[in-house]
């Protein structure tokens, strides 16, 4: 069951999401719900990236919290140029477990 929200406007957000609720033939508690969700998907995805960049998240994490697939999150990264946390030491275990894998 929907969790019922109340919150005071201003009248010109109010007014705002009236202007949106006509243009897309919408009621305005159906646009609410719509931008709100938005807005939280874009700050998961903010988020996740200022985790990762701060090496606290994996790559894994932070795309598993903004809900993208590890692909979505890597063009993310590019998107915002952000280096990929890769060292040396984790290059050197995966060529070790590439070289295991090839026996």
């Amino acid at each position: 069951m929907a969790t019922v929200l109340t919150t005071r406007l201003p009248p010109e957000l109010d007014k705002e999401l009236l202007q949106v609720a006509k243009a897309e033939h919408l009621d305005k508690s159906t646009v609410v719900r719509r931008l709100l969700s938005s807005a939280v998907s874009d700050w998961k995805q903010e988020h996740a990236l200022k985790m990762y960049s701060s090496g606290k998240f994996s790559a894994e994490q932070a795309s598993t919290f903004a809900a993208l697939s590890l692909w979505q999150f890597f063009d993310l990264l590019k998107a915002k140029k952000i280096p990929i946390n890769y060292d040396t030491e984790e290059l050197e275990k995966d060529l070790i477990t590439i070289k295991w894998k090839k026996q």
